[in-house]
């Protein structure tokens, strides 16, 4: 399997280097794409409500509802994906391309421009980056620190940040050595192109006892893409939710020989269905939510992709133009 990984490889690069035009798919006919929701705004804060109901009842701390978007694919991912670099890096992007492989899942393909980091492991040392708090990019240097200090100060997004990383801390402490877990950084703020996020750093060391196997099943699903407790929480999550979330909320990895792992959370990802582009995006409910807020944060958060197949559409129509010409 190693062997004709690295053959793969290789003829891939190769192939990349020497300019061919077979390394990817030619472009499909230049269309507009429109991305409609699965829910609308008034269904979807009527499940917020529902979830503020399970809150009181005591069910749920905190609940990580989403909505599907879909849209026609009228780009092919490795030209979303380069568009989606280019609109919206994020430290945890990645491709995978499953259409014409044979395999089980044939006719899919995964497009991310993750932000989160579920698990990093280097040696006996694991790491996870739990994000909970959202607000949008302001169009100035100043509405732009204005939303910071507006989210650094939201005695909401405060609460809900310090009970996940609080979530996380006790999955990674299942596996790590006694008092070797430490928050290593609390409510920084990173940004990205549409929106800023409230992100803290959590550490452990691995147990000489378990392995990065175990390390997975503790952290996974993450707890800020289901909510808190997660088993009850997640059967919310399936009684609410219109579809079923699919490759959302999961994982894509890379595991290295020498037991490296770096594993992300599968949130800001395009899923290609066949002839379509599915896009998930969700917000955490607590007690005091605001549904028609949650319910604008979720398009917020998937403005950055919508904008990417913009981008990559303008630019295929621009070479089917001259194609023409």
């Amino acid at each position: 399997i190693y062997d004709s990984a690295v053959d793969r490889a290789s003829s891939l690069a190769t192939a990349a280097r020497d300019g061919d035009p077979d390394i990817c798919q030619p472009p499909v006919e230049a269309t507009d794409a429109e991305f409609t929701g699965d829910t609308s705004e008034a269904a979807f804060a009527d499940r917020v409500r529902q979830v503020k109901e399970y809150v009181r009842d005591g069910d749920t701390f905190q609940t990580n509802l989403s909505q599907r978007l879909t849209a026609p694919a009228a780009v092919h991912p490795v030209a979303a994906y380069d568009a989606l670099r280019e609109v919206n890096p994020a430290p945890y992007s990645g491709l995978i391309e499953f259409s014409g492989r044979g395999e089980r899942w044939d006719g899919i393909d995964l497009v991310s421009a993750s932000p989160e980091l579920l698990l990093h492991r280097k040696g006996d040392r694991l790491r996870t980056e739990p994000i909970a708090g959202t607000r949008p990019r302001g169009s100035t240097v100043t509405t732009d620190d204005a939303f910071e200090a507006e989210l650094l100060g939201d005695e909401k997004e405060r609460a809900e940040h310090a009970m996940l990383v609080d979530l996380e801390r006790n999955d990674l402490g299942k596996v790590s050595a006694f008092g070797s877990v430490e928050v290593s950084e609390y409510r920084r703020i990173d940004r990205y192109a549409e929106v800023m996020h409230l992100v803290s750093e959590i550490e452990g060391r691995l147990r000489d006892d378990c392995s990065l196997a175990d390390a997975v099943a503790a952290v996974f699903p993450g707890g800020t893409v289901t909510g808190a407790p997660k088993p009850r929480t997640m059967e919310i999550i399936d009684a609410l939710e219109s579809t079923r979330r699919g490759p959302y909320t999961g994982s894509m990895a890379i595991f290295g020989f020498d037991g490296r792992a770096t594993l992300n959370i599968i949130i800001r990802t395009l899923v290609r269905h066949s002839d379509r582009y599915h896009l998930r995006v969700g917000a955490g409910i607590v007690h005091d939510s605001d549904p028609i807020a949650e319910y604008e944060e979720t398009l917020a958060k998937g403005r950055a992709l919508v904008t990417a197949i913009d981008d990559a559409l303008a630019e295929q129509r621009l070479l089917v133009e001259g194609e023409g010409e």
